[in-house]
């Protein structure tokens, strides 16, 4: 595989354009040339294709497309660019199973195919998303260690330090990313689940001094750095820098990637051709252990409406049939806690992204924009979801998913904003309230009858 020195070397020397010239001149008329070309057309009818054909065009569609656009440094405004001999290589050599987290919790991540058997992968927890203080964020991960089938841990962002409001760039920002790292470490041991990977670095981080900061005061090797790309295909210094730390660390890159439909990737087709791409990117440029990907809607900010979950499907089904290297996506919901539409959308973007041969992030609420606006119990859930699926034909799922549309499809301009953390549950017993728990069963029993398998 080409060298991370040449990588460099390549966001030095490469070819030039200006950040407009790449989006509107190199970008934009490759992937519709592409898109065109392996004729990739939407079916809004299937969210859940069941093509194999469909699936091995995307994927050629996206090793051209990365082979001509290549990754675009917005600090040199070069291009890093690939032969598709070089691409090849990389897709062979590429980690398939690599391990994360220590002792007992120790676990390889295995790349999955489309309607696979092998149980996917959970990454449950907050997502990133904004807490109000350490009393929330060390409740939060008490109780995400206790979700019996999560295989790795995102933690929440803090907001403040000693009460004072975090600013990027400063030294509270130093600060607030070494206390996220001290908390989530303790808040794991409380759970009994010490050897649990924390596989989103630090979410407190804005700069690379942050997060390589932080990584001194906890941070293991076998957990993962969460580093992402900019849209669309872009990287600077800093995630370079980021890079460049962990591997001579010797940890775990997490590439991080989310195409916008409705942005210069257009449609669920560009989309899809696009989030492969991006997979080629997330192994020669990011070095990644995996590919955590969420695409998103420009205008609803989740990616839970139907296109975005068509495009996910076809993606995913792309590379899980046609390369070896772990593949998550993130849930994205519109909606906030402890209402119905969070345990549809939550259902309807796991069961699209395991039976298509991915393994899933989940926990976030409320388009992760609230504070304090999620809870342990979407991850549990969503974990619950995962395994309920395992082995299920993509029609059947197919047919589940369009059921599910039907439950929130019409809200997600207007989605209820719900309750926050310390509303829904008891911060200290870390059980939930009565009316969740209702909520919770009736949505089990509903999903049950539509053909889910939940293991308790």
């Amino acid at each position: 595989m080409v060298s991370f020195i040449e990588v460099i070397n390549r966001a030095l020397r490469g070819p030039y354009h200006s950040e407009k010239d790449y989006n509107l001149k190199v970008f934009v008329p490759k992937l519709k040339e592409v898109v065109k070309k392996y004729e990739i057309k939407y079916d809004a009818e299937n969210p859940v294709p069941s093509d194999d054909d469909l699936a091995d065009r995307v994927f050629r569609a996206g090793v051209e497309l990365y082979a001509n656009v290549g990754t675009y440094c917005v600090d040199t405004g070069r291009i890093i660019q690939f032969t598709e001999e070089e691409i090849q290589e990389g897709l062979a050599t590429a980690p398939s199973a690599p391990v994360f987290g220590e002792g007992k919790d120790a676990k390889p991540l295995v790349a999955r195919k489309p309607e696979s058997d092998i149980p996917p992968w959970c990454f449950v927890g907050a997502v990133g998303a904004a807490v109000s203080n350490e009393e929330i964020f060390m409740s939060l991960m008490q109780a995400y260690g206790k979700i019996p089938l999560a295989d790795s841990i995102t933690t929440p962002t803090l907001t403040t330090f000693n009460g004072i409001p975090i600013r990027a760039g400063s030294p509270l920002e130093i600060l607030g990313c070494i206390r996220t790292v001290t908390l989530a470490r303790e808040g794991l041991r409380r759970a009994g689940r010490p050897g649990l990977p924390i596989m989103n670095s630090i979410a407190t981080a804005v700069s690379d001094a942050g997060k390589i900061a932080g990584s001194q005061f906890g941070l293991r090797p076998s957990d993962g750095w969460m580093i992402g790309s900019m849209a669309e295909m872009k990287i600077n210094f800093e995630r370079l820098n980021e890079i460049a730390y962990v591997l001579s660390l010797g940890g775990h890159v997490v590439a991080e990637t989310a195409p916008i439909l409705g942005g210069y990737c257009g449609g669920p087709e560009g989309v899809a051709v696009t989030n492969v791409a991006y997979h080629i990117q997330s192994i020669l440029v990011y070095r990644g252990s995996c590919q955590d990907t969420f695409p998103l809607h420009v205008k609803y900010s989740c990616n839970t409406e139907r296109k975005v979950l068509w495009a996910i499907s076809v993606s995913s089904q792309a590379i899980a049939k046609n390369s070896h290297f772990p593949l998550l996506t993130i849930s994205i919901i519109a909606s906030g806690p402890m209402t119905d539409m969070e345990f549809y959308e939550t259902a309807a973007h796991v069961i699209t992204a395991v039976v298509s041969g991915s393994s899933v992030e989940s926990g976030g609420g409320a388009k992760n924009a609230c504070i304090d606006h999620f809870t342990p119990m979407m991850p549990q859930w969503a974990s619950e979801v995962a395994h309920a699926i395992i082995g299920m034909k993509r029609t059947e799922a197919n047919e589940i998913i369009k059921q599910i549309l039907i439950k929130y499809k019409d809200n997600l301009a207007n989605p209820p904003k719900g309750k926050k953390y310390q509303e829904c549950y008891n911060i200290e017993t870390l059980e939930p309230n009565t009316e969740y728990v209702v909520l919770y069963k009736k949505t089990k029993r509903e999903l049950t009858g539509y053909g889910l398998r939940f293991k308790y």
